[in-house]
């Protein structure tokens, strides 16, 4: 039983070594800051791929780029193409010709129904909008890393 267990846990590592393994050969490199961004640079463009435990989103500047991904990989990995991004990590994603644009309404709504607030008085913006915030020069410095 235990050794089952292990390696359950140990599955989601390996898979996001190979899948490592697989974007790397394929000249990519792995982000300084966030190992599970992958960023490869062709002429002046740039193909990203984020990987979150099996979820694999990827965009790129050049639709090439994007088609060949997806082709490479789904010639070494089993996997399923999902389509143009609208939802990750409890992001609504919308994509435009104008841009992009994230929300979390549905999280917003979500919240609402559980506290069962659906019947309260709301307000279009819940903070006193005559009150101004300004640097405070004299405060303390606080640094985040220690709490």
């Amino acid at each position: 039983m235990k050794k089952a267990l292990y390696g359950l846990k140990q599955a989601p590592r390996a898979w996001y070594e190979r899948l490592s393994k697989f974007l790397l050969e394929k000249d990519f490199s792995r982000g300084k800051v966030d190992t599970t961004l992958f960023i490869k640079k062709k002429l002046n463009d740039i193909l990203l791929v984020q990987i979150y435990v099996d979820d694999i989103i990827f965009g790129s500047t050049n639709d090439f780029l994007s088609k060949e991904l997806s082709q490479d990989t789904q010639s070494e990995f089993e996997m399923s193409m999902m389509g143009e991004l609208n939802f990750f990590l409890g992001l609504q994603i919308k994509q435009t010709k104008n841009g992009i644009f994230f929300s979390k309404s549905n999280f917003c709504i979500d919240l609402i129904h559980r506290f069962g607030m659906e019947n309260v008085k709301h307000m279009a913006t819940p903070i006193s909008t005559a009150c101004y915030l300004d640097k405070d020069d004299i405060g303390q410095s606080i640094d985040i890393k220690k709490y």
